[in-house]
């Protein structure tokens, strides 16, 4: 079959040939293209008659379900098809493909489950990594696992990765492909800086920014708000303020309906404003936008290793993405767009995002790995390598849930990963069968997964909207928040085979499956502290005194951010402690209690950090001690030690010859260095060491001084001496600075009279910056250039302080007097 677009005037037409020809020539490419250039929908069918395809399929990845269906729509509109022909796409629970389908627009963590299937893409022959910019982590893995297959299996696979925001010549480097950039047709935009604003005031500062927009210019406006409860509220004020106006949400929670009313233009010919996430940032075409509004703001999950949770955080866009949002006003015709930040703050922006793969959980990551067979994570060919304390938590929480045994994958870990979910809900699911709950099960992941569908009023208690779900079934209502979280769970029906259950259940099994799920949140709660609860992972959370869980003694929580202190509980259910008597362990621990200050040695019997009896272990050998509290050091050692300035100066001084003399090797002592690595400097002076008073007499200066090679202690003394000799005979010490900045010299004027030029350190290669000071010990002037000060300043100097200071001297001649550090004695 041949493929004609000849009708369709896109700018990605202009650098077809030379993608052929390079796909052609080499087996990885990377296009770069603007917004509205074409190349998520023109390109990908210019590229299915040629030759290296072989009649393979293409399948192309997208980071979000509405793009992927959205683009495939499309595609299939431009060849006069039904989506599912040609072109079709799979997402997560829905797929639209056929024994025709040539193009398959997946999102992302598809692709993982199909290489399960099909370890060497037998019938693909190309891939398609769209707007890689990204970074997703399931973009991260597909990648990985892609190149692994290229480089080892199939160097007739070809990989396309496309972007209208990459570092393009780093991507370039990492990936050793060729780079094609289509110039677009974008029109241009006008941007306008609004100032910064506040955040808490952002909705109404949004609803205002529009109203103004929408009575002052003509065409359809999109404005970037960075979550739904922003968009509500600004979609709220505007419904009352733009009547004549179509006010249109658009986030991935919404049904496929509202979303597509978002995109399409309105049917009755009525300006459209879209309040939008960063959903609509990329691949998304929205008809009839001329105008941007952007907050400055989005909002991420970003996981924390040590408490294995994740926090939703609001964070300033980066550079490039800021960029792709106002190119949305610019697809059409010339368009505006108005940032709500000043100039000063785009400044300091961020050049690109973080990839995702260095701030989420990686749990699902290290099980399809380990699904694959590998476990040396670092083999694999990592655009962004990810972080070894993330992936050493989700290794702990697969062999926690018997996903992995000894790092292998167990039989268990097998059935978890065919199960398209987080494996923890994977998890919970399997062990249900053991419960007699699976139909609970299904209800409990589906709401786990969607957005609470009760008023924050309602309470915590997960039942709750247990049994508003089974209530919708069993009375067959149509509630749309209820709605989209069946779908899910008769999705987890349909895989486990079970049907509905819509009668009374067991709040306290609810809570039990939470905890086979989430055991590192079993919650116990605080003796004489109402609605307050101590968590397995160490962590304390709360819930509001008046809500029906606050006087549980026992609850399974599911929903909890990780705030430094106190954390707020979200959702969680009651928890009955005879069912954690499998959960119970005993442990010896040794460890240092920070708020006493002391070293505790106790055999411990408890549910993680739950201690449920302990006893005082009286013997305990000191290399047991030394390494509880290197551990201790490691995690909270800046708060533990005494890094006084003196520590601070010498760290100053090597942090600065490692600046001035790169070539040389200064080893790096800065703090987080000296924590990682604490048992090459300070095990040895540790031994006896139990409480806060012995670590604080530590004199860390001359254990790091002491821990220097003797050359490298003599060197340092040379280039970058602690103390100075000034003409008076005073010694002064040299303040250093952690970034190479010019040591300073802070000396009373009186002791260098007779001091000709600047002391200069490191081989004469740095000047020092003297601060000379007043007999009172004011700084009177900052010189590098003594000579020129003595022959410029030192007489407005001498004319301001003589009358203050009488009793020093103050001579005609400083070059020729001498030199004291105090009161020059009378003859």
């Amino acid at each position: 079959m041949s493929y004609s677009f000849e009708k369709i005037d896109l700018p990605i037409r202009d650098v077809i040939p030379a993608v052929k020809q390079s796909l052609e020539d080499s087996n990885t490419l990377i296009v770069g293209a603007p917004p509205g250039a074409g190349k998520s929908t023109l390109l990908p069918l210019a590229l299915l008659d040629c030759s290296f395809l072989e009649r393979k399929k293409i399948l192309m990845l997208e980071p979000r379900r509405l793009a992927a269906k959205s683009i495939s729509w499309r595609m299939a509109e431009l060849l006069g098809e039904k989506t599912g022909e040609t072109v079709g796409y799979r997402i997560r629970f829905e797929s639209m493909v056929s024994t025709k389908t040539r193009i398959e627009v997946l999102t992302e963590g598809i692709l993982a489950k199909m290489l399960h299937d099909d370890s060497v893409l037998d019938n693909v022959g190309m891939v398609i990594f769209d707007e890689f910019h990204e970074r997703n982590i399931h973009a991260d893995l597909a990648m990985a696992l892609c190149r692994e297959i290229q480089q080892v299996l199939r160097p007739d696979l070809r990989i396309l990765v496309m972007s209208a925001t990459l570092d393009m010549p780093e991507l370039s480097k990492l990936l050793d492909a060729p780079v094609i950039q289509s110039q677009g047709r974008t029109f241009p935009v006008d941007v306008e800086y609004a100032g910064d604003i506040d955040f808490d005031t952002l909705p109404e500062m949004m609803a205002k920014t529009v109203r103004t927009l929408a009575h002052n210019t003509n065409g359809d406006i999109l404005a970037f708000l960075p979550g739904q409860g922003e968009i509500k509220k600004t979609e709220s004020i505007l419904r009352k303020n733009l009547p004549d106006f179509s006010i249109h949400p658009l986030f991935g929670q919404l049904s496929p309906m509202a979303q597509q009313q978002a995109i399409f233009p309105n049917k009755q010919g009525k300006r459209k404003v879209v309040l939008a996430t960063s959903i609509a940032e990329t691949s998304l075409t929205i008809d009839g936008i001329s105008i941007v509004v952007d907050s400055g703001f989005s909002r991420t999950s970003k996981f924390n290793p040590k408490t294995g949770l994740s926090k939703l955080e609001t964070i300033r866009v980066t550079k490039d993405a800021a960029d792709q949002r106002t190119g949305r006003a610019g697809r059409l015709g010339p368009g505006k767009c108005l940032r709500l930040w000043s100039k000063a703050t785009q400044l300091k922006l961020a050049d690109f995002r973080v990839p995702e793969i260095q701030e989420a959980d990686l749990a699902s990551l290290v099980l399809e790995l380990a699904r694959w067979g590998i476990s040396g994570i670092k083999s694999m060919t990592w655009l962004t390598p990810p972080p070894a304390g993330h992936v050493a938590q989700a290794k702990e929480l697969l062999e926690n849930i018997q996903a992995l045994e000894g790092g292998k994958l167990t039989d268990h870990g097998v059935s978890i990963s065919q199960i398209p979910a987080h494996p923890r809900i994977a998890h919970m699911l399997l062990i249900s069968k053991d419960h007699g709950e699976m139909a609970l099960a299904t209800d409990i992941a589906a709401i786990l997964e969607e957005k609470d569908p009760l008023e924050e009023q309602s309470g915590v208690d997960i039942n709750l909207r247990i049994e508003a779900l089974r209530r919708a079934r069993r009375e067959k209502l149509s509630i749309k928040a209820l709605d989209k979280i069946e779908k899910i769970a008769n999705q987890y029906r349909r895989i486990l085979n079970i049907e509905e259950e819509n009668g009374t259940f067991d709040p306290f099994i609810t809570g039990l499956l939470i905890a086979n799920a989430f055991s590192e949140r079993i919650a116990s709660a605080r003796p004489g502290n109402n609605a307050q609860f101590q968590l397995a992972n160490g962590k304390l959370a709360q819930i509001g005194h008046r809500d029906d869980l606050a006087h549980e003694p026992w609850i399974a929580v599911c929903h909890v951010d990780a705030r430094d202190k106190m954390g707020k509980i979200f959702l969680a259910s009651p928890l009955n402690p005879k069912d954690l008597r499998g959960m119970v362990k005993e442990k010896r621990v040794i460890q240092w209690n920070h708020k006493e200050g002391i070293l505790v040695a106790e055999n411990q019997l408890g549910i993680g950090s739950i201690i449920l009896q302990s006893q005082t272990i009286k013997n305990i050998s000191e290399a047991e001690k030394s390494e509880a509290l290197l551990t201790a050091i490691k995690e909270n050692g800046q708060q533990m030690l005494p890094l006084d300035d003196a520590v601070q100066q010498l760290q100053n001084r090597l942090a600065s010859l490692r600046i001035w003399n790169p070539e040389e090797n200064w080893p790096d002592i800065s703090t987080p260095t000296l924590l990682q690595h604490a048992e090459n400097w300070l095990l040895p002076y540790l031994n006896g060491i139990r409480n806060q008073e012995q670590l604080d007499k530590l004199n860390l200066k001359s254990i790091l001084y002491n821990s220097l090679e003797y050359s490298q202690q003599q060197a340092l003394q040379d280039l970058a001496p602690e103390k100075i000799q000034v003409p008076s005979g005073s010694w002064i010490e040299i303040q250093y600075f952690s970034h190479g900045e010019p040591p300073v010299l802070a000396v009373r004027l009186q002791e260098v009279f007779g001091w000709l030029d600047t002391p200069r350190i490191n081989r004469g290669k740095i000047p020092l910056l003297i601060h000379l000071l007043s007999p009172g010990f004011k700084p009177v002037q900052v010189t590098s250039d003594l000579r020129n000060f003595w022959n410029q300043t030192y007489f407005e100097v001498r004319k301001e302080l003589k009358n203050r200071y009488p009793k020093h001297s103050w001579p005609d001649s400083p070059l020729e007097a001498e030199a004291v550090r105090g009161v020059k004695r009378r003859p």
